[in-house]
């Protein structure tokens, strides 16, 4: 594990500690990220659902459809937008919950 030392402003310090409920900066810290990183993913996640809940599928089916010509005006600029605005969230998804675990 590499260690490196970084000045935390008082400032910052006192909202990581009133955050976190710790005194010592490394750990308030720590967790001031992990809580970060579980609300992005709260939110990657919720971006999915609703995209399956809207195509009433998984990206994967969606991509074969989409391919396929089977959904709806596929060129057009909404489904397009949801088809890389999709892509990008399970993506983001699966770089947070990797990070998740470097935090462990």
């Amino acid at each position: 594990m590499t260690t490196e030392m970084v000045i935390i402003p008082k400032g910052m310090h006192n909202i990581l500690r009133r955050l976190t409920g710790q005194s010592r900066p490394d750990i308030a810290l720590s967790l001031a990220i992990k809580d970060l990183i579980r609300l992005r993913i709260e939110t990657a996640e919720a971006r999915i659902a609703a995209y399956e809940q809207k195509y009433g599928m998984q990206f994967p089916e969606f991509e074969r459809a989409w391919k396929n010509g089977e959904i709806k005006d596929p060129y057009s600029y909404p489904v397009e937008q949801d088809y890389m605005q999709w892509e990008t969230a399970i993506a983001d998804l699966g770089l947070l919950q990797e990070m998740l675990q470097w935090q462990a």
